[in-house]
């Protein structure tokens, strides 16, 4: 029987609908994706600042990861903020239990504002149980920084940097090069026993970028479930959020940092085989 692609977001609640969980779901929908979610906690923010996280038992987190993948079958995950060290430890026993055939983690360390969201045991837990259980991982280079740690301020050191979080136990790195300040900005892809690829864009300049990380990884998964290759997922998804970034850039949602134009252009969801 026909069913649809399918991606399950594990992450945080944005209650202004430019990240988190709301991003991730407007971007598998908009790449003709069916969107499911396990929430891992909710927040008070909106454009100009985070003012209160408050964390998702583990319990009833693990509730909705098992009702999601114990009726549905899940084609990616895409997992971003965590909340707590007892949730990462639930989603990584989960997430190994089900086995899914590709699972993205955006590792949430910071918010766009400045907002530190994960303590150095956190740390500790990304490393030892989250990204072995990774196909891919997506830190921007603040996150990356705080992962090593290391300086990274250039192309050269990017790759060094993702060739050595791959050396510590990631399967495949995707640092994010959009916080450099320059007419054309690289993303970095290094993966075990390949060659390191490097993906050029050019710099949109716009004060509506809240939420870009969830919506890249989110847009990655898409792609994956859709059945590509990891660097034509990677392609395709740079693609779709230079043109998300570009519809939304003149649009004023709010004080701050504003979304994407998530649905500029949507793909109808079709069923596969």
């Amino acid at each position: 029987m026909n069913r649809y692609p399918t991606i399950l977001t594990i992450a945080g609640s944005d209650s202004v609908g430019g990240a988190g969980i709301q991003a991730d779901l407007k971007t598998i929908g908009a790449l003709g994706g069916y969107g499911t979610s396990a929430i891992t906690a909710l927040t008070a923010q909106n454009t100009l600042e985070v003012r209160a996280v408050f964390p998702v038992p583990a319990d009833f987190l693990k509730e909705q990861l098992l009702a999601v993948l114990e009726d549905i079958q899940v084609d990616a995950v895409k997992i971003g903020m965590i909340g707590t060290v007892e949730n990462a430890l639930i989603i990584a026993d989960i997430i190994a239990q089900f086995n899914p055939k590709f699972v993205v983690i955006d590792p949430v360390l910071t918010s766009t504002s400045g907002t530190k969201l994960a303590t150095t045991e956190m740390i500790s837990v990304f490393w030892e149980r989250l990204f072995p259980i990774a196909d891919l991982v997506t830190p921007n280079m603040d996150e990356a920084k705080l992962l090593l740690p290391t300086e990274i301020g250039s192309l050269e050191t990017m790759k060094k940097a993702a060739s050595e979080m791959v050396t510590k136990g990631c399967k495949a790195v995707l640092l994010k090069g959009g916080h450099m300040v320059s007419e054309k900005l690289f993303d970095v892809l290094v993966q075990k026993t390949q060659e390191v690829l490097v993906f050029e864009s050019d710099f949109i300049p716009s004060q509506n970028l809240h939420g870009t990380g969830c919506t890249l990884s989110s847009a990655i998964a898409t792609f994956m479930a859709h059945g590509n290759s990891l660097p034509e997922a990677i392609i395709f998804a740079k693609e779709y959020i230079s043109a998300a970034i570009e519809a939304g850039k003149d649009v004023k949602t709010g004080n701050g940092n504003g979304p994407l134009n998530h649905f500029f252009d949507p793909v109808p969801l079709r069923a596969m085989l």
